[in-house]
């Protein structure tokens, strides 16, 4: 009888891999981080997804033998990228699994910036009848610079162009073919961004986090930004200088930031940016908010797992030399 391929899979996805999976496949199921150690140095594919990333990366780390391993997320910072490398293991991620709720949450909060809807709210809650609309921006003919055209740039510019948004966005690769339906849009390559950062009313940053990323904005590209401006984040809180933020946010330099990720996370308690009345944070909750994420990252999943038992190539894969 043939040996079965081994597999290590989050107890939390059997309900959508149990009945799907071949039969040339012995999936093994972990509930804890403990049971994924125990199960790991044995799993040739791995899907070993945790809330904490160092009990994720010890997971991965003891599975010596695996050469493909999945995941739901789209950032790989937190993976150990160069043992994965040594080991020649091919990665594949979520890029694009979470798309359509994060482009629905930039424009949530455009919408909420340009209405003043948190001011609304609040005069609610205080039973006050407002005579004057606390935010007069329409989106309509603004302009948004979107730095990141990957799965959440092409949405979240599809979205805004809708509204009326002149979109320019910023891309690593401008000589990078299509697929589907094609998007109209200015185009800069990432070199060309910083010196026209005045001409924007928002700048949306898209991008994974890397080395090349580390603190792309920081305090001179916060001051080159119009003072009007807004600063919408849902890549993560390292591509921000957020100590430079701050302190544009204090002095008033930009207008406001809509932050679904920060430095850290959770962001503590006492923390100062929950204290700013220019500053929205929304506690990385864009990629959550939403109810199909798991059969998504399934159905992506047992695609792939016919593609690997064929020798094909797998979709989303992860360039581990560019870490996205």
């Amino acid at each position: 009888m043939p040996t079965k391929t081994a597999a290590a899979f989050s107890a939390q996805l059997r309900p959508l891999l149990q009945n799907s999976l071949p039969d040339w496949l012995e999936p093994r199921w972990f509930a804890s981080p403990q049971e994924a150690n125990q199960i790991a140095p044995d799993v040739e594919i791995g899907w070993f997804d945790m809330a904490d990333k160092e009990d994720m990366a010890q997971s991965i780390t003891l599975a010596a033998r695996m050469k493909w391993l999945n995941s739901i997320y789209a950032g790989v910072d937190g993976m150990p990228l160069p043992t994965l490398r040594e080991r020649g293991v091919r990665v594949t991620n979520g890029a694009g699994i979470n798309a359509i709720t994060i482009a629905e949450y930039v424009v949530m909060g455009l919408l909420t910036i340009a209405k003043g809807y948190r001011e609304v709210v609040q005069a609610q809650a205080r039973h006050e009848w407002l005579e004057a609309a606390p935010g007069r921006v329409e989106l309509y003919g603004s302009k948004a610079l979107v730095i990141g055209f990957g799965a959440i740039g092409k949405l979240v510019t599809q979205r805004l162009q809708a509204f009326g948004v002149q979109v320019t966005a910023v891309r690593r690769n401008l000589a990078m073919t299509e697929t589907g339906a094609p998007i109209t849009v200015a185009m800069m390559g990432p070199d060309q961004w910083q010196p026209r950062l005045g001409e924007f009313d928002w700048v949306i940053l898209a991008v994974p986090a890397t080395a090349d990323t580390a603190q792309m904005v920081g305090a001179s590209e916060l001051a080159a930004m119009k003072s009007s401006a807004v600063l919408v984040n849902v890549a993560r809180g390292s591509v921000v200088d957020q100590d430079a933020l701050i302190a544009a946010l204090q002095q008033k330099t930009i207008a406001g930031a809509f932050l679904d990720v920060t430095t850290p996370e959770p962001l503590p308690p006492g923390h100062v940016l929950w204290t700013l009345p220019n500053a929205h944070v929304t506690m990385h909750l864009s990629g959550r908010s939403q109810t199909l994420m798991f059969k998504r990252s399934a159905e992506r999943f047992l695609e792939n797992l016919k593609r690997y038992k064929a020798g094909d190539a797998l979709l989303n894969q992860v360039d581990l030399g560019l870490g996205y």
